[in-house]
């Protein structure tokens, strides 16, 4: 039994063919002529013609030795076919240019909402400034982007990579700091040890499959993880970084959410010899083939911006070396 789609598709062909190499004969005046500008032999267009002409069932053209023009038939098919093939033409060429031409168009960028509100979003202004034909739709989530789903272009991820489904490159490692207020140090003391740390005196950030994050520290070159048994819990970051600096515990959150409080002596990093450092900061795609040039420069511009900002408050070297000492 023959298949209704191979027909379909059979028919399809030599339509599409048949008008292409129609309209090209018509632009150009001549069989040859059309053969030249599509590059195939004049036969070739002829067959073409011929079989679009048995199908609609009428001559499109009369040919002499000297002259070809279109029939009465002809001329009401080419009208009815020409806005199509513009269109079909004209969305190539579009295609074309948001390849290789100007970057504009649409961009839809997921992030989390932390590395989103902190980083991404100062940087797109000057993103906007450089490409203003881009439009940008920032979206936050500390869910990992669903590219095909939401229709996303772009996802920053933070932590470690484990999708091998997407392109990932990284950005700039991710530091953990576990810090506390000098009004609370004062109060409670300054931990030596992972052990010391009083697990039921902490700020806990929920994710949003409801579990709370784990806290991780690297000793003797082994991850350790431990979950606090925290007295204030909130599913913001910088709900927990606001609890830190009014004195109510200790809190582990990335260098970006703190290095401000850092630098001004309104939270201590405490036991940064014992901060993991497995951890980075991704952009993340789906692929590098064919990509559009609106994507491939805000990729570039994203990855130079964020590795020349000091994402950490210059408090990477001090890990470094109380690590080496440790």
């Amino acid at each position: 039994m023959n298949n209704p789609g191979d027909a379909l598709a059979s028919t399809f062909s030599a339509s599409y063919a048949g008008v292409v190499a129609f309209i090209a004969v018509v632009a150009e005046g001549s069989f040859a002529r059309a053969a030249d500008r599509l590059g195939i032999g004049r036969s070739a267009v002829s067959r073409s013609v011929q079989k679009l002409e048995g199908q609609v069932g009428a001559r499109l053209f009369a040919r002499t030795t000297r002259s070809t023009t279109l029939t009465r038939e002809g001329e009401l098919f080419y009208e009815n076919c020409r806005p199509g093939v513009d269109r079909i033409a004209q969305a190539l060429e579009d295609m074309r240019e948001l390849r290789d031409g100007p970057p504009r168009g649409q961009l839809r960028v997921s992030a989390p909402v932390g590395f989103g509100r902190h980083v991404v979003a100062p940087l797109l202004y000057g993103f906007r400034a450089l490409y203003p034909e881009i439009a940008v739709e920032l979206l936050l989530d500390d869910r990992p982007a669903d590219f095909t789903g939401d229709r996303v272009d772009v996802a920053f991820r933070d932590g470690r990579m484990e999708d091998s489904d997407v392109v990932a490159r990284r950005i700039v490692p991710m530091r953990l700091f576990l810090c506390a207020s000098p009004d609370y140090l004062r109060r409670h003391g300054t931990p030596v040890s992972v052990d010391d740390l009083p697990l039921g005196d902490c700020l806990s950030l929920r994710l949003p499959n409801g579990r709370a994050m784990e806290w991780e520290f690297r000793e003797d070159g082994k991850a350790r993880r431990l979950t606090p048994g925290a007295m204030l819990s909130f599913n913001d970051a910088d709900l927990v970084s606001r609890a830190a600096l009014g004195g109510q515990g200790f809190a582990q959150l990335p260098g970006y959410q703190v290095r401000e409080y850092l630098d001004d002596g309104r939270l201590v990093a405490c036991l940064p010899q014992y901060a993991p450092d497995d951890r980075g900061h991704y952009l993340c795609y789906l692929s590098r083939r064919q990509m559009p040039s609106r994507i491939r420069v805000f990729i570039d511009h994203m990855i130079a911006s964020i590795r020349a900002l000091d994402l950490d408050g210059g408090h990477e070297t001090e890990i470094g070396a109380l690590a080496a000492t440790a």
